[in-house]
């Protein structure tokens, strides 16, 4: 039996899959690949897979929006991604980035990043190119966050998202705790938000907080 993952091909360019054939049965030997190509097949496969790794060119792909995506990923919640596409949306970067099974590469970055990716995904763990993984470190989202909240709820929003309690979060700036309940909750109405985890992904998806922050 192979120790590896099922390894499911979504991406529809001939080339591409050429490709990636070439580098799973190199550096996974025996490993069982399969092509998905439509989303109707994806599932098909996801069905039957109890361990899998799905390399999608989210771009080509018959998804409709990243919505979409994220219903496919809340259903198959044991499955690693990798987003493999030649230009991924700095909105679509954001939605996914804070999902810990989600790798996500670029079709012309060099060969040791697309096979390190690989790698990862087998592993259960996260790859992100040079190119996505600086986007997350810039500006983006900022001037979105800035003309919604005060600098105050900003304040909030970043203690929340470093997982402070709103007693903590009182003591930390010298107020109420109704106060802070009071921010909190015109944080969640301004950001159209419903929990604490959602905030926190729209703080990271902002550049509020980098990522060690949140894992901290």
């Amino acid at each position: 039996m192979t120790p590896y993952p099922i390894f499911i091909l979504a991406d529809n360019q001939d080339i591409t899959r050429a490709g990636l054939y070439a580098y799973i049965t190199r550096y996974f030997k025996g490993a069982h690949i399969v092509e998905a190509g439509c989303k109707r097949d994806l599932i098909g496969e996801l069905d039957r897979c109890e361990r899998g790794v799905v390399i999608l060119d989210y771009t080509l792909f018959d998804l409709r929006s990243v919505e979409d995506f994220l219903i496919l990923h809340k259903r198959f919640q044991d499955i690693n991604w990798v987003m493999f596409s030649s230009e991924l949306s700095e909105d679509f970067i954001r939605r996914v980035c804070v999902e810990e099974n989600v790798g996500m590469v670029l079709k012309d970055n060099s060969g040791e990043e697309i096979r390190s990716a690989l790698i990862c995904a087998a592993r259960g763990e996260r790859f992100l190119c040079h190119q996505v993984a600086n986007l997350m470190l810039t500006e983006i989202g900022k001037k979105d966050v800035h003309n919604l909240l005060t600098p105050t709820e900003i304040e909030v929003l970043k203690l929340i998202a470093r997982g402070r309690s709103v007693k903590e979060m009182a003591s930390d700036r010298n107020s109420s705790i109704h106060t802070i309940i009071t921010h909190k909750k015109n944080i969640f109405r301004k950001l159209d938000v419903n929990n604490i985890y959602e905030a926190t992904k729209y703080a990271l998806r902002a550049g509020l907080v980098e990522m060690i922050d949140y894992y901290i």
